[in-house]
């Protein structure tokens, strides 16, 4: 099966009838076409291909597989790199929910070619964002037409995610028409599409330290600037910027992993962006839309898979029905056990879909407060639970499933990255449990008022044991958080449990809202009510599972020995 229907036929009713797009019904339809016809021509071939024949090094740079240039082209052309950009910029200007539906199509079709447009595209909207009007003529505007792409560069091979401890150096060079230029010195470590020949010219948005009077470099976070560095000079020369090397990875092969050296010939050419020391306050910026991409790209992912399982389950023929000795075998979807894993999917795939478009949707409403709550919760959740699925995808395939002859075990290996890409679960966990439901800014109530409206909603009607469920689940996220909030150092420690516990009861309230909006007596709608009483009862109970720990302050993983395992 390598039609992208099922994935369009939930997009349709996650963006037309269940969030209600504020966009004319004919748009959205003209989109999602556009998106799945040139996904399902363009993307989806070379996805096998570009898994087996991975980016290569040379004297000249690094290699893609030549399929990827001429996909990108097509997307480019459509106008899907400017599609959530402002009309000044060159930009359709449409709404955040429709470019995360449009962008999931692509990431299910190939989610390695896809990868190219979803960093460029937030790259171009940091330099929108903060940089000057020349800075965006010069580097953001050919992002937005899709002839230059975009990389963010943060990591350095001994600061992984602890950015304060970065190197990279930045020593003032004059100023131009750009703004304060530098020359930057450094290694920047896993590094996606930090090299390529698919697009005329890469621009790296570069975190990197301006030295102290002495030499020394700034401590912390707080001496962190931001600065462009192109791959390509204007005046054409190439800037001083080489591939030291690339991962292999496990994942999304078709995109390059690069370590990059700046500055081998005395410094790399760059451009600050905004004022000094605010690097990183401006990269989040990138930071929590690539988080929501990824997620976005993870339930893409799980989508496949989903679908890929159940067209396997209904055409595998295999076994008996219980109590049956004769007769011809039956599809496996028959049994029991392959029900329960088709179902855990569905709920896992679907649900971290209608996570993420909801996040978008609080981008349209300017929720940003709200937005911030739920970004690590989305991207955590999404690509737990969106692996989860593949690994179901992949069971319900017997041995079938990790062969290469099936799509399944590639879209896990895929989808193992995204719990890593962009914050390992741990650090979104210490994100959200750490600042972000310590914010004065009314998220938690604004997050909780909306759920006690759905809620409410269902209370008299045939979901009303659902929104029970959803009830009795926040109920437990209420009293843990309150309890937490004088025991920082347990908050710490269980914070992973916490996250995945919240996430839990975020996906459990979005289904019963979903199953609200699945009014119809069709066999869909009947699935999604269904599929909402099936995560209330079976998968809601863990949320007091992973709470019970954490509410009894447990240390037992802080209090083991270092010598110990």
């Amino acid at each position: 099966m390598t039609s992208l229907a099922p994935l369009r036929a939930t997009l349709d009713f996650l963006v037309n009838d269940w969030l209600t797009v504020d966009e004319d019904r004919a748009t959205v339809d003209g989109l999602l076409d556009l998106a799945q016809a040139i996904a399902t021509d363009h993307f989806l071939p070379h996805y096998k291909l570009t898994d087996g024949q991975e980016p290569r090094l040379d004297a000249d740079g690094v290699h893609a597989h030549p399929a990827i240039a001429p996909a990108l082209r097509q997307y480019a052309e459509a106008g899907l790199f400017a599609a959530g950009f402002a009309p000044e910029l060159g930009g359709m200007g449409l709404a955040a929910v429709l470019t995360s539906a449009t962008f999931a199509l692509f990431a299910a079709a190939n989610i390695a070619t896809a990868a190219y447009p979803m960093l460029t595209t937030a790259n171009a909207r940091l330099i929108a964002t903060f940089g000057t009007p020349e800075q965006i003529d010069a580097f953001a505007r050919p992002q937005i037409a899709g002839s230059w792409f975009g990389t963010m560069c943060l990591s350095e091979p001994q600061a992984g995610s602890s950015l304060g401890d970065i190197r990279t150096r930045a020593v003032a060079d004059g100023v131009d028409d750009l703004g304060g230029r530098y020359r930057l010195t450094g290694n920047k470590m896993w590094i996606s599409g930090g090299d390529q020949d698919v697009s005329e010219n890469i621009v790296h948005l570069v975190l990197a330290k301006v030295p102290n009077a002495d030499g020394t470099l700034p401590e912390g976070t707080a001496g962190i600037s931001l600065f462009i560095v192109p791959k390509n000079l204007a005046d054409g020369s190439r800037n001083d910027v080489v591939v030291a090397g690339l991962n292999h990875k496990m994942g999304y092969r078709g995109i390059p992993n690069c370590l990059l050296n700046l500055g081998e010939q005395g410094g790399a050419t760059g451009w600050r962006v905004g004022e000094p020391g605010q690097g990183l306050k401006q990269m989040f910026l990138m930071m929590n839309e690539a988080r929501i991409g990824v997620a976005t790209g993870a339930a893409a992912l799980a989508m496949r898979g989903y679908a890929l399982s159940l067209d396997y389950a209904r055409d595998r023929t295999q076994g008996r029905t219980a109590g049956t000795r004769g007769g011809a075998p039956v599809p496996i979807i028959a049994h029991a056990d392959v029900r329960h894993m088709l179902l855990q999917q569905k709920v896992y795939a679907e649900g971290a879909l209608a996570l993420c478009l909801y996040c978008a949707a609080l981008v349209d409403q300017s929720e940003e407060a709200l937005l911030g709550l739920l970004t690590p919760v989305a991207k955590t959740w999404s690509s737990e639970f969106g692996l989860a699925a593949n690994d179901l995808a992949i069971q319900v395939h017997g041995g079938y499933g990790y062969t290469r002859d099936f799509d399944v075990e590639q879209l896990w290996r895929d989808n193992r990255l995204n719990p890593i890409h962009e914050g390992t679960t741990g650090i979104q966990a210490i994100d959200l449990i750490g600042r972000k439901l310590q914010g004065k800014d009314g998220a938690y109530a604004a997050l909780r008022a909306r759920i006690a409206d759905s809620t409410g909603r269902a209370q008299a009607g045939t979901l009303a044991d659902v929104a029970e469920a959803v009830t009795a689940a926040w109920a437990r996220i209420d009293t843990t958080r309150d309890r937490l909030s004088d025991h920082q150092q347990a908050a710490y420690d269980n914070a992973t449990a916490f996250l995945r516990a919240f996430g839990h009861a975020t996906v459990g309230w979005l289904w019963l809202d979903m199953a609200l909006a699945a009014e119809g007596e069709d066999a869909r709608s009947h699935g999604r009510r269904h599929a909402a009483r099936y995560f209330a009862s079976i998968e809601l109970p863990r949320v007091a599972a992973w709470l019970a720990p954490v509410d009894a302050l447990d240390r037992l993983a802080a209090e083991m020995p270092a010598d110990g395992f």
